[in-house]
């Protein structure tokens, strides 16, 4: 995928849900993969000619595992003139060690958004960019259906009252096969996650699941994220928690 396409979906999702306003400090999620590597390319990119003028910044949660090396996203974030700050955290201890969790991904995904929200509070941000995507648009639902009970998906933008932080997903309408494109063109500086638990998830099994579908079925995904769509405009689609999130990984 080109950057103009990227960009092109990115002020189509800003454009449809209102995402950013003329004055907005948004700060970036950054995880080290490539969906959060992607989401700075494209506020970075919006930045220079969207008519809503907005500042940014980048912030990535060291959840304390060995080997986890930030540097290449500090040179990029360096490059594009965008401040990054890394919170350092002891997450992995207490999900691993302390707690020793039989579901360690519901934990530490709390405990990492926590950590995130505040370090982006204190720095005078209003809005916070997160780097979900289509495809994880619809997983989230099919895990939400199949393992809860529930309808249930991530909110374009969702407003956390305690917090007073809106969290957005300009993402939303690009597919993660785009993403994988744009990664290899683009030569992200990715960083490889040393979580013991990377790619044993919950969520390793809606990806797989919704692949299956989608090939027995071919246009399965863009079908289930029109009918989330249509939910959502409608106002009957129930988003759950006040993050808009799942429990589930």
């Amino acid at each position: 995928m080109e950057l103009q396409r990227l960009l092109s979906f990115t002020r189509k999702a800003v454009d449809d849900y209102h995402l950013i306003d003329p004055g907005d400090k948004i700060a970036i999620g950054i995880s080290g993969g490539k969906d959060s590597l992607t989401l700075l390319y494209a506020l970075h990119g919006l930045r220079r000619f969207y008519p809503n003028p907005f500042e940014l910044m980048a912030v990535s949660v060291d959840l304390g595992f060995q080997g986890m090396d930030f540097g290449p996203i500090s040179m990029l974030c360096k490059q594009m003139e965008i401040p990054y700050r890394i919170v350092e955290t002891n997450i992995a201890q207490i999900v691993f060690e302390d707690r020793k969790e039989d579901n360690p991904c519901s934990l530490c995904a709390k405990m990492r958004k926590g950590a995130l929200n505040e370090a982006v509070k204190a720095a005078g941000c209003n809005k916070v960019a997160y780097a979900h995507h289509k495809d994880d648009v619809v997983e989230t639902l099919l895990l939400s259906m199949i393992f809860e009970g529930r309808f249930h998906t991530f909110k374009p933008d969702t407003y956390l009252d305690r917090m007073q932080l809106h969290v957005i997903r300009p993402l939303l309408y690009v597919n993660e096969a785009d993403i994988i494109g744009f990664m290899n063109k683009t030569a992200l500086p990715v960083v490889k996650s040393t979580c013991p638990a990377d790619g044993y998830t919950k969520r390793e099994y809606a990806k797989d699941l919704l692949k299956s579908m989608n090939k027995d079925h071919p246009g399965t995904k863009e079908r289930l994220f029109t009918a989330i769509q249509n939910q959502l405009y409608q106002g009957k689609f129930h988003y759950g928690d006040q993050s808009g999130q799942s429990d589930l990984s």
